[in-house]
This record gives structure tokens, sequence and C-alpha cells, in this order.
């Protein structure tokens, strides 16, 4: 894609218009926001990435607009997996509700920002290296591994090395003060809670995109195209958040089915790597192929793990029914 400087200027201002616009409203009225409320923003920003790529399909052709819909894919499925981990950093710093949708929405600008220079960085080192995608694949494949031999009960947020050295060197009180990252107490400058938990919040989505940046490349080369899906996959994380927080523990499947969408798309980069080596046998995997797969990978998963909290949730109050009836028989 040959794209002038204007249309990259362009699509950035708009996404920043659209936080700005975002922020406004989370800074003017701080408050958990209602399910109506969170429904109509993630329609609003699907419908907008939808209209966008049905812009690419127009403007350039099945096969970009077809890599969008997959990257965008990829990186949302990925974003909603990273959503456990925030809702354990907020528990875990018992962040009050009112506060918490400005927290996600400074994460998502810092984390678009830090992705902005991964994509720039990993798209020259592509281009230059070409090596590189070996090396992408065999990561995704591991990376599928450790998520499929993972234990969902085990997880739990862990402090990185970033956030604890800014705990350790930065004095902290030991309350909130309101929406504020810094206070004076007893004429000494101090941190807030809140700042510590947009650290963990940004650092720990740095390091989400060590794994969704390589993903991405695996569907695309084309640096315009991983920005755009990322941008639009981060956009609606904020409502996102509070819209399924409630369903989150029931996608007991997500996991394993993104590490199955990690593991393709890593096999797919080492086979479109050999083939452009001259390997006879191996092939080109088409963008709607991927796109099929990712899109039943997680349409099968989401499924499943909502038949499977059915079945949990229905064994779980048989045990309760039939120890009432038991009190009864007694009584």
């Amino acid at each position: 894609m040959n794209l002038p400087p204007w249309i990259w200027l362009a699509t950035i201002a708009g996404f920043v218009l659209v936080l700005a616009v975002d922020f406004y409203l989370v800074a003017r009225n701080p408050r958990e926001p209602s399910f109506k409320e969170c429904v109509g923003w993630v329609t609003f920003y699907v419908a907008l990435a939808g209209v966008f790529g049905a812009g690419l399909l127009l403007l350039s052709g099945p096969a970009h607009g077809g890599e969008f819909f997959a990257g965008w894919i990829t990186e949302y499925s990925l974003s909603v997996d990273n959503l456990f981990v925030f809702l354990l950093i907020m528990s875990r710093f018992q962040v009050p509700m009112r506060y918490r949708q400005k927290v996600l929405l400074v994460g998502i600008v810092l984390a678009l920002i830090m992705r902005g220079v991964f994509i720039a960085l990993g798209a020259e080192a592509v281009t230059r290296f070409d090596w590189l995608f070996y090396v992408f694949g065999a990561f995704l494949v591991y990376t599928a591994w450790k998520l499929i031999s993972s234990s969902e009960e085990s997880a739990e947020f862990s402090e990185n090395a970033v956030l604890r050295a800014v705990r350790r060197v930065l004095p902290t009180t030991s309350a909130y003060h309101g929406a504020s990252l810094t206070v004076r107490q007893d004429g000494r400058r101090m941190v807030t809670p809140m700042l510590i938990v947009m650290t963990a919040i940004g650092t720990t989505d740095l390091l989400f995109a060590l794994d969704s940046i390589p993903a991405i490349f695996g569907l695309t080369r084309e640096p315009y195209l991983v920005f755009t899906a990322n941008a639009f996959a981060l956009m609606g994380l904020r409502q996102l958040f509070f819209l399924i927080g409630g369903l989150l523990d029931r996608l007991v499947y997500l996991s394993k089915g993104l590490s199955v969408v990690l593991a393709f798309i890593g096999v797919k980069l080492v086979l479109e790597a050999l083939h452009h080596d001259g390997v006879s046998w191996a092939p080109e995997i088409p963008i709607l192929v991927s796109l099929g797969v990712i899109v039943g990978t997680l349409a099968v998963t989401t499924v499943a793990s909502l038949v499977k909290s059915a079945r949990d949730r229905g064994a779980a109050a048989v045990p309760s029914t039939a120890a009432s009836s038991a009190d009864s028989d007694r009584t």
C-alpha cells in the first residue's frame, strides 16, 4: 500500500479526536457506566471498524480488506483475553468503580503509543530481515503452547519489574485521593495508588504487545493495516471491560481458542517464509482461509465456553436444591 502522508495524518487525527471526546466524557462525569451506555459505545466502535474495513474492501481490494478484518478480529480477541488481567489489577489495587473508566482510558492511550512504536520498529525490521518471520512464527507457536498448557485456576497478577521499581522509588500514599495522581502531604509530594495502577495497566499491555504485534504481522505486512487494526481493537476496550466484566469468568476456553489462533498464525508465518525462500512444498495460505480459521475457532470457543459454564451452574444448583429439600423434610 503506497499511501501518501496525509492519509496517515488524517487517520491518526481521527483516532485522536475520538479518544479526546471519550476522555472528555469520562473526565466530566467519572462513574461506572450503565449497561445501555456500554452497549452503545461498543456497537459504535465495532460499526466504525466495520465501515473502515468495508472502505478498504472497496478502495484497496479484497486482499487488504480481508487482512484488516483478520487482524482486527485477532487483536480484538487478544484484547478480551487481556481484560482478565486488567480485572485482576483493578481488584488487586482496589480501584474505586467510579475511577476505573479513567484508568482504562489512560492505559489504552499508553498502549496505542507503545504499540505505534513497536509497529514502526517491526515494519522496518521485517522489511530488512526476512528471517524474522521464522522467529515470529516460532515465538507464536511457543506462546500458544504456554497458553494451552497453563491452568486457568492459577492465573493471577504479578508485579513486573517496572511496577516494582516505581513502588520502591516513589513515595506512595496508602489511600486514593479521587482521580489525582499526586498529592502533597506534610509538605511532601507523594504519588497515589492511581499512578501505580496506571503504571501496572500500561506496562502489562506492553507485555501483551509482544504477542499481538508478531501475530498481526503474520496476517499482513502492511504497517497501515497493522496500526489501524490495533487502534480499533483497543479503542472500545474501556466499555467492553464493563460490558462483559461479569461474563469473563464464563469464557473458560478463551485462552485455549486464542492458543489455536496463535499457533495457526505461527505455522502460517513459517510456511510462507519457506515459500518465499523457494521451498516448493510450502504453501501460501490465502487471507480468506486465515479469516475463516480465526472466526471459526473463536466462535466454537465462545459457544463451548458458554455451554460449559451453563452446565457447571446447573450442576452447582442441584446440590443446593437437594440440601434445601432435605432441610424442609427434617422440618
